[in-house]
């Protein structure tokens, strides 16, 4: 993620997240908020060092060393004079540097410097550098491709070196290369494991580091995958078409009826079957010369009424879920919040560990300060968000030292259902992805950038009033649907709104706003609440049409009312067998804080299904099993829940209606909610899709889909945590409200339904593409677009659209454009817009052949409207 107009280079590697904002930017920001820079101190001599090392012909690397810590250092330079450039510099552990390019031998460089010292910001002299023509300094690293990993066949590999003139010295015996090893000429042939060792040479220059990459090739036989059933099995009110495949090219799929275990004499599937009573279906994949699948099995069960057993209604929600209570005193109550905190807060230690937790309101009122970490829920249990009140605040900001300023990590956390008085007039809700904002009464202010005026990659708001003004300064892109505000601040790229009293007017792109006055379809979330007698209930709004402010605005937000009697409540201990039972008894379920492992495919096939999930519940998929299938009936509800892909490939995380859905759900739709897709980052994880939706109508209210671009060692990288698409649309009348997909291989959303509809959209393309050749579409061009309307569709329609690239391991790489659409008068997009980030990589077009190719100053390439 990342944001601001103007280009700002990359975080540090080690944070993974790409940041692309302007120093320009920031200063002008902090001219707007009465902030100035301060002569130098006159111990400017000993409060840094600075110094220029040419790396090569054509670059030349800028160092600034304060001798106390600064929260930034920008730079700025002119080349012979000409074309100011202004950035902040990369930040290893106290040294601040710069590369800058395209030099040629008596280039005259004149630099300063901008930088923090305890609060204040303080300006460099002037100093002047010429490049020489010899060359020094250090050999890149030779990079392979394809990377190591286990492959199933042989692999060519290519060793390549982005120094001009550089050779390069390999070994494949696993000792150290030098000088005297092999020369690489031609690309290697790997056919059994091995470990490939390189260097790059260059007279004049230091030796690069080793570069090392293991092949290891795989000479176990492959196995058949696993058959799926469309639909899922469970419980049917009548006789279902159940249709078998197997993503295996090729395979055949023997079955059986009668229970028993399927063999390769077992009768071969060729057409749905017809299953007109309670049957259970088991399958075979086979394949000659692989090993047969494991064996699927699904049972139907038609023409029986079941209903959920009757469940607590005041249940025990398990130790990751604290429940206040306006009678403890606030010092036990923030005791609590900051002991949970204080594990949860670390971009470094929390951002992938397993810890999840909710803090829930009962109604009154609290003084405390709740500052919201990694995989945290805030939320009120009052039937109105007036019913719990917060004096205080419920605060995400950049809250680490070693964040220096920087929010564009702040994922995984939610604020829900509760009014907040800000102790200083206004609330500060600094995030990046996952972290939506919804059903909030801020009696002030509404801040959405850190208190360091940093970077900040949001974000979305939902049925919430805003009595003073929202403000989003640094924030990159923003979405905010049906809510009152009393004034809106900023906008960097992609400011969208529908459906919002007060929002600004509709001038993308300049200032870059895009306004609805009405969501087309919209419906709240469900939410837990506690009643007048103690007793916990799930409440689920209604829909509307063409909203327009909080569903609460005039009174209680209309809808009904289900008691937890009919809920399900998954805690640790819980496995795929004991929630599926839940569900094919009618229960909906609740699920609370935690990991859970799934053996096998949750099957919700029930009308009117509520899963709601609090304080990040997330399923892991093992062994290469779907995690959840949702069949085409009426009215489910999916909210607050995280898939987080697991280390064998699953096909898709999430299924919502069985290939070929028809049925209309226009008065009673699917919605998806708060629902997050990982694949990597904590595990190498693999899915080909993350989110398949098939049923028509359905609404798709916020959801993150993200190939991880950084996380734990071994689990991020181009054949490690492999997934083709993030979101698939087949349902004809489905919406899209705050839809954000990144860094897939292939096409990261495919929407082949009709009349679908999207309210905002943003995008990163995968940093890894090792080379254009690994990232070719089917149609020839460069790359894959990032949102691709299928062939066939006639009506689509979509606002306020964003896609960025960074591509950063081959910043030779292109993309023809960012969106692929049918030339068809029925297909319309409003204000979308492509950006290189930090020129690292190119878009050639916008949409289709039209729009600019990304400029090289990390400034957006704007198509307000098309055809």
């Amino acid at each position: 993620m990342r944001r601001t107009a103007l280009p700002r280079p990359p975080r540090p590697a080690s944070r993974g997240r790409v940041v692309a904002l302007l120093t320009a930017v920031l200063l002008t920001l902090a001219a707007l908020l009465g902030l100035t820079a301060t002569a130098l101190p006159a111990s400017a001599a000993t409060d840094y060092t600075q110094s220029v090392t040419q790396l090569n012909a054509s670059q030349t690397q800028i160092t600034f060393i304060p001798t106390t810590a600064a929260l930034y250092v920008d730079v700025h330079y002119l080349v012979n004079g000409a074309n100011q450039q202004n950035f902040r510099m990369a930040n290893s552990n106290g040294t601040w540097t710069q590369t800058v390019s395209s030099l040629t031998a008596g280039n005259v460089l004149e630099y300063w410097f901008t930088y923090e010292k305890n609060g204040p910001q303080y300006d460099t002299p002037h100093f002047t550098y010429t490049q020489t023509g010899g060359t020094t300094g250090t050999v890149a690293t030779p990079t392979f491709s394809p990377a190591g990993g286990t492959f199933s066949s042989a692999q060519t590999v290519t060793l390549a070196d982005s120094t001009s003139g550089a050779s390069i010295r390999y070994t494949t015996d696993g000792s150290t290369p030098t000088a005297s090893s092999t020369l690489y000429s031609t690309p290697l042939s790997i056919t059994a494991t091995t470990t490939v060792k390189a260097i790059g040479i260059l007279s004049g220059s230091t030796n690069s580091a080793v570069a090392s990459a293991t092949y290891t090739i795989s000479t176990a036989p492959s196995t058949v995958a696993t058959p799926t059933f469309s639909p899922a099995g469970g419980t049917f009110s009548s006789a279902q078409t159940v249709t078998l495949a197997d993503s295996t090219s090729g395979a055949g799929i023997r079955y059986t009826t009668d229970g028993s275990t399927p063999t390769a004499s077992s009768t071969l599937y060729s057409t749905p079957l017809t299953v007109s009573a309670t049957t259970t279906v088991k399958a075979i994949g086979i394949l000659s010369g692989l090993t047969n699948s494991a064996v699927a099995s699904a049972t139907f069960t038609i023409g029986t009424s079941v209903g959920c057993p009757a469940q607590s209604d005041t249940p025990d929600f398990g130790p990751n879920v604290h429940v206040f209570d306006p009678t403890m005193s606030s010092a036990s109550i923030q005791a609590t919040l900051d002991a949970q905190f204080a594990q949860m807060k670390d971009t470094n230690t929390a951002q992938f560990s397993e810890n999840r937790v909710a803090d829930l309101y009962k109604p009154g009122t609290y003084s405390v300060e709740d500052n919201v970490g990694f995989y945290t829920s805030v939320a009120g249990l009052g039937q109105n968000p007036d019913d719990v009140i917060i004096n205080g605040d419920v605060t995400v900001d950049a809250f680490n030292s070693e964040d220096a300023g920087n929010a564009t990590q702040n994922f995984w956390r939610s604020a829900e259902n509760l009014a907040i008085n800000p102790s200083s007039g206004t609330d500060r809700w600094a995030v990046a992805q996952a972290a939506p904002f919804r059903r909030i009464d801020v009696h002030g202010n509404l801040a959405l950038y850190p208190a360091s005026y940093g970077y900040a990659s949001g974000g979305y708001i939902a049925d919430t009033k805003v009595t003073g003004q929202a403000s989003s300064i640094s924030q990159q892109q923003w979405y905010t649907r049906d809510s009152n505000l009393g004034s809106w601040s900023g906008g960097v790229w992609n400011m969208v709104f529908s459906g919002v009293n007060g929002a600004p007017a509709n001038t993308f792109p300049s200032p870059p706003e895009t306004t609805l006055a009405t969501t087309p379809v919209s419906r709240d979330v469900p939410y837990l609440y506690i009643d007048s007698t103690g007793k916990y209930r799930v409440f689920e709004p209604s829909l509307r049409t063409n909203a327009s402010g909080p569903s609460w605005a005039s009174g209680s937000t209309p809808g009904t009312s289900a008691p937890m009697s009919q809920f399900y409540v998954v805690k640790a201990g819980d496995t795929a067998a004991t929630i599926n039972t839940a569900l094919s008894e009618g229960c909906n379920l609740f699920v609370t804080p935690g990991v859970y492992h799934l053996s096998q495919t949750l099957n919700v096939t029930k009308a009117n299904t509520v899963i709601l999930g609090i304080g990040y519940p997330t399923f892991v998929p093992d062994n290469g099993v779907n995690a959840m299938q949702v069949a085409d009936v009426d009215g489910v509800r999916l909210k607050g829940l995280l898939f987080d892909a697991g280390t064998t490939n699953s096909a898709a995380l999430l299924t919502v209606g069985p290939s070929g859905s028809s049925a209309s759900h226009a008065a009673n739709p699917t919605t998806i909610q708060d629902v997050f897709f990982r694949i990597g980052g904590e595990v190498a994880g693999k899915a080909t899709a993350s989110l398949v939706v098939n049923s028509s109508d359905t609404i798709i209210d916020h959801i993150w889909a993200w190939r991880a671009d950084h996380g734990n060692a071994g689990t991020v990288g181009w054949t490690t945590n492999t997934a083709d698409n993030g979101l698939i649309v087949n349902g004809n009348n489905v919406e899209a409200t705050g839809l954000f997909v990144e860094h897939y291989q292939k096409y990261e959303v495919t929407w082949n339904g009709q009349n679908g509809k999207t309210i905002f959209f943003q995008n990163e393309m995968p940093y890894d593409v090792p080379n254009q050749a690994a990232w070719i579409s089917p149609t020839g061009v460069n790359g894959y677009a990032a949102y691709k309307v299928g062939a066939n569709v006639t009506t689509h329609e979509a606002w306020g659209l964003g896609s960025y690239c960074y591509f950063n391991v081959n910043p030779a790489v292109n993309a023809y454009h960012a969106f692929e659409v049918p030339n068809t008068a029925g297909v319309k997009f409003h204000d979308a817009l492509t950006v290189s980030l930090g020129n690292v990589g190119t878009i050639t077009h916008v949409i289709n052949d039209t729009g600019a190719q990304t400029a090289t100053n990390t400034t957006p390439s704007n198509v307000v409207s098309f055809p």
